[in-house]
């Protein structure tokens, strides 16, 4: 106790409050003076880049994921730098910090691997447009619309509102459902004694009260007829052609329609 009385009256309270204020005041200025420097950042960025020939010539998308892209860059940046301020002023020895990094890189390596691998397939994804932001893809097993593309991850967001947030290095295989026209393809199951000319006639009516309705329907439906699939049922398939990403919505409002006109000819239960 005599020890940490001493070493208690030795210390000046009043000279160390003002030093941790002020510090503090500091830090509290330096992280205001972030916030709005990013804030310009971000606002210079759609000012200039955003507005400029070449960035105007892109699809939506591209420019979607180009600017995500730079204010993550911007944001790293500034980041950094904020990070280096505050540690100088805690009076933190910031070169013995690098130099013991240097030594602690060895242990820190193999995880920096893996940040590395993001990185550089991040690069491949934006360099060969794999995808871009508002696509609809599917890796693995999470598919989804593409909401941010970043140096480290990309998000998707699912039909039931759930956000991915897949590491780049983990997407090596990756189906874009957004490129070029897409395909719904309906099959109607039906009675193996079913009449095929009578059903064939009544997705005929259909096409024609419905599809000039959905502009998103490229051409005419495709009416392939009855076949048994490989799990053995006999079913109608008609295949329509529709602009990429309406696919689905397509497909059910397709198959509904189909499905009340062949039950009001008593053709399905």
């Amino acid at each position: 106790m005599t020890f940490i009385t001493k070493y208690w009256n030795s210390l000046d309270i009043e000279s160390l409050a003002i030093s941790l204020t002020s510090k503090l005041l500091a830090i509290i200025a330096l992280l205001i003076a972030y916030s709005l420097v990013k804030r310009f950042a971000h606002y210079t960025f759609k000012k200039t880049i955003v507005k400029s020939v070449n960035f105007s010539g892109q699809t939506k998308g591209r420019q979607e994921t180009l600017i995500k892209l730079s204010q993550n860059v911007m944001d790293y940046t500034l980041g950094f730098f904020v990070l280096y301020w505050i540690l100088s002023l805690l009076g933190l020895p910031i070169s013995s910090l690098l130099a013991g990094a240097g030594i602690a890189g060895i242990a820190v390596g193999l995880g920096a691997q893996g940040f590395l691998t993001d990185l550089v397939n991040g690069f491949f994804i934006l360099f060969e447009r794999q995808f871009d932001v508002g696509d609809s893809i599917q890796v693995s097993t999470i598919t989804g619309t593409v909401t941010s593309v970043g140096l480290r991850t990309t998000q998707v967001k699912s039909v039931d509102g759930t956000v991915y947030f897949i590491p780049n290095r983990n997407i090596t295989i990756v189906g874009n459902q957004s490129r070029g026209q897409m395909k719904a393809q309906i099959d109607l199951p039906l009675p193996f004694d079913s009449d095929l000319e009578q059903v064939t006639d009544i997705i005929h009516q259909v096409n024609q009260k419905e599809v000039g309705h959905y502009p998103e329907i490229i051409g005419s439906p495709i009416i392939l007829g009855g076949r048994t699939t490989t799990t053995g049922t006999f079913v109608f398939r008609i295949d329509i052609i529709t602009e990429n990403g309406k696919q689905n919505e397509i497909y059910y409002t397709f198959y509904k329609l189909y499905q009340e006109a062949l039950k009001e000819q008593n053709l399905i239960t």
